[in-house]
């Protein structure tokens, strides 16, 4: 089974979304059958490399929230994400666009370090204060991983993997994203938000359940096996006698 997750390494509903995803998938009887793949999504593509501001400055300036709502929206976010083990400070996240870091993830997930790198960036920025625009970080965060420094500096110098951050946005819109984090589950179920683990963990059984009925042996046609007798059994209103 495979799932695809849109979403942006600023935003902070999408690590709250990650660690229930995680937890739904860590109790998922059939886990090591799953296959995760990240896409890419920008909240706001607009945004210079470095923004000179705060992250309370940049949605009450740029975005025309008043500033006594961010800092609700900033408690309500923290708060959230804390019952999930994580430490937010938006005191400290700095604002700057994010698309280098998803030419890394697509650089990262062609050596298998996809979500190593997801949840590198994801903590640098929310917890961390890091500058996930700055291509010193993300040269480090690349090597910290494992990914070879060549490869990671030639990203960084070139538009290298820029066209699959792209082909990503492109399909988020001709799959109707408005909003991530958004989970596609086999291109059959699609769940958006960071809903609670309980809802991903449906999810992930309704899909595995479609895509693996179960077919009946003792039928005639079921699976090759022909037979003349489908078996005794019991029911609600009692069991079928032996003749």
């Amino acid at each position: 089974m495979k799932i695809e997750i849109w979403s942006d390494v600023v935003c902070p509903w999408c690590y709250i979304g990650k660690r229930r995803f995680e937890t739904a998938l860590a109790a998922f009887e059939h886990k090591a059958d799953v296959e995760v793949q990240w896409r890419s999504y920008q909240l706001d593509p607009s945004l210079p490399e470095h923004y000179d501001g705060t992250e309370l400055d940049y949605l009450s300036e740029r975005k025309g929230m008043a500033p006594d709502n961010v800092r609700q929206m900033f408690g309500h976010v923290t708060e959230q994400a804390a019952a999930e083990g994580l430490s937010y400070d938006f005191d400290k996240a700095v604002v700057a666009n994010s698309f280098k870091a998803h030419q890394l993830l697509h650089l990262a997930a062609a050596h298998g370090k996809g979500d190593d790198v997801k949840e590198a960036l994801l903590s640098a920025h929310f917890e961390h204060g890091e500058d996930i625009g700055s291509r010193d970080f993300l040269l480090h965060t690349g090597t910290a991983v494992g990914l070879p420094t060549g490869e990671i500096t030639q990203m960084l110098e070139t538009d290298k993997y820029a066209d699959d951050v792209r082909a990503d946005f492109d399909e988020a819109s001709r799959l109707g994203v408005t909003g991530v984090p958004f989970f596609v589950i086999d291109r059959k179920y699609a769940i958006s938000g960071a809903q609670p683990a309980e809802l991903f963990g449906q999810a992930l059984n309704e899909g595995w359940a479609e895509a693996h009925p179960l077919v009946m042996v003792n039928q005639p046609g079921g699976n090759g096996y022909e037979t003349d007798d489908s078996g005794e059994v019991c029911g609600p209103d009692g069991c079928a006698a032996t003749p």
